[in-house]
């Protein structure tokens, strides 16, 4: 099957600051427009995956920032883990309007709403903006025998259950790309023996603790292993290879319609006031603008797809039927 790639367009318009004055009063008044907005208020940014999460991280990363530019004045993470941030979502979805509240969501979120079923879905939570995406890699403890992603699935497709590979819950992006690779080498994805875990740490630890024989995730959370030698990076879901970490194979090397990108946003709560709503996009718009957020970018190799406001709301209706499609073709759609 082909899966459509995931937009990476960032539309972001940022008023520049400026830091000139006047010493005459009747030309010494700033545009409002050329300020930062006013800093938030205490803030509680739910990371709805275990601490070491590709959500745990850019959960953090958004907190980093935020304090760094002084856009908010005490940002705290609360990790929420379990069934695909689902878990985390039916705790924030009920508390309408309420103030000083953000949940990282994303990609994983949304098929696991579908997979699993759930009652609340990202239209019980206000959309802020889209901040990144990531590609998706897949990887094997150092000794391993499996030194391509061919190898690796030519032995699932003889054995499919002596093989064991470690991602992310049921249903997130980590179980949607191996679904796709599983279509392509022609193993039924319902046959793969995944093992899901609620965060990368967990994953990381069964990997180089030999309990599985490969893993999945986004590339930020095994590229220290990979750079150390303790995993070998087996596929990369991008065309090319990237800066800094080396793969046997990319996407072009084995099906260019396998390009994949996990994304991951932020909302609010359901209902809160038009006011409250611009006044976090403003501060995201900033923190995407701002130095700090340019540096976690590069560090991490994420991918600059910030998209705000009423253009991201839009989008993931759209993102919503394209996963929702993804799923009826693997078997893992409930809804």
């Amino acid at each position: 099957m082909k899966l459509t790639r995931i937009a990476a367009t960032t539309a972001v318009a940022v008023l520049a600051l400026t830091a000139c004055g006047s010493n005459d009063s009747s030309s010494g008044t700033k545009a409002k427009a050329d300020k930062k907005p006013q800093a938030l208020n205490r803030l509680e940014i739910i990371a709805p995956a275990a601490p070491g999460s590709g959500w745990d991280q850019a959960a953090r990363a958004v907190q980093d920032s935020l304090r760094t530019e002084k856009l908010a004045k005490s940002p705290e993470v609360k990790n929420v883990p379990g069934a695909s941030g689902t878990v985390a979502l039916a705790q924030v979805a009920p508390q309408k309007g309420k103030e000083d509240l953000w949940i990282a969501s994303g990609l994983a979120m949304m098929s696991g709403v579908i997979s699993n079923g759930t009652n609340v879905t990202l239209d019980d939570l206000t959309p802020l903006a889209r901040i990144m995406g990531e590609y998706e890699v897949i990887v094997t403890p150092k000794d391993s025998p499996y030194k391509s992603i061919d190898d690796l699935f030519a032995a699932i497709k003889k054995n499919p259950k002596a093989v064991s590979i470690a991602g992310g819950s049921a249903g997130s992006a980590d179980h949607i790309f191996i679904g796709l690779l599983a279509k392509h080498y022609g193993v039924k994805p319902a046959d793969v023996n995944y093992v899901p875990y609620s965060g990368g740490g967990e994953a990381t630890t069964a990997i180089l603790g030999g309990k599985v024989q490969a893993g999945v995730s986004g590339l930020s959370e095994f590229s220290a292993q990979i750079k150390e030698g303790k995993m070998n990076g087996l596929l990369i879901s991008s065309l090319e290879q990237i800066e800094g970490v080396k793969f046997a194979q990319t996407a072009t090397d084995v099906d260019k319609t396998l390009e994949f990108q996990n994304w991951r946003s932020v909302m609010a709560p359901g209902g809160v006031s038009d006011a409250l709503k611009t006044q976090y996009s403003e501060a995201l718009k900033n923190l995407h603008a701002s130095q700090s957020w340019k540096d976690t970018l590069k560090k991490n190799a994420w991918n600059d797809n910030f998209i705000a406001g009423d253009e991201f709301a839009t989008w993931l209706k759209e993102e919503n039927t394209r996963v929702q499609g993804v799923l009826d073709d693997l078997g893992l759609s409930k809804k």
